[in-house]
């Protein structure tokens, strides 16, 4: 009863000797770099002339990996009899990809365009505490961030909107302190039910 299965062993281990005989068509990952698109999630990138450390990255991240530590500095008034004002001054900022888990919150949530993703994702260390990025390294990586892309030629130019191009409130030529037109009270007919007689 055995025996009409050597025949399919046989063809299984043919197929295995010529398939070990062909080039590979896969290339493995340290040998060659893979091709990744663009805008891949690889390490977050720090512009720091951009971050104003409003603290939002850092509230919304789920993992609680972004430090940041800043000063108030007093800006001089910008002519005489003016007010000075006061401003946020980054002390540091830093990153903990051993907790991050890349999920962008902290990317979509910054109001100043201060973070962004870059592509790279060969930053693995031996020890976790090299894992911890300060503004510095985070700088660095703003290198290979890519470009964004281009906008489309065949798009109308976006309009400038002004106070003076929107319609007021009242109308096209009422002011804001008019009070819109009354609608006509809606008239109700009534409703008739034909009932049929049963005499």
């Amino acid at each position: 009863m055995t025996g009409p299965r050597v025949p399919g062993v046989l063809k299984g281990l043919a197929t295995t000797a010529r398939t070990a005989l062909r080039p590979a068509h896969t290339s493995e990952y340290p040998d060659v770099p893979p091709d990744l698109p663009p805008r891949s999630r690889g390490v977050i990138a720090l512009l720091e002339e951009n971050c104003t450390s409003c603290m939002l990255c850092a509230r919304e991240c789920p993992d609680w990996c972004i430090h940041i530590d800043s000063h108030k500095e007093t800006v001089p008034a910008p002519a005489p009899g003016g007010r000075e004002r006061q401003r946020n001054v980054l002390d540091r900022f830093a990153i903990d990809f051993s907790l991050c888990m890349y999920c962008g919150i902290c990317i979509e949530v910054c109001p100043f365009d201060a973070l962004f993703w870059s592509p790279q994702f060969e930053y693995a260390e031996t020890d976790i505490r090299d894992l911890l990025h300060e503004k510095e390294r985070l700088g660095g990586w703003m290198a290979s961030v890519p470009a964004p892309p281009a906008l489309d030629e065949r798009a109308a130019p976006p309009a400038e909107e002004t106070a003076a191009s929107r319609p007021a409130r009242g109308g096209p030529r009422g002011g804001a302190g008019r009070t819109p037109p009354a609608r006509p009270p809606r008239t109700v007919r009534p409703r008739v039910v034909e009932s049929e007689d049963p005499s």
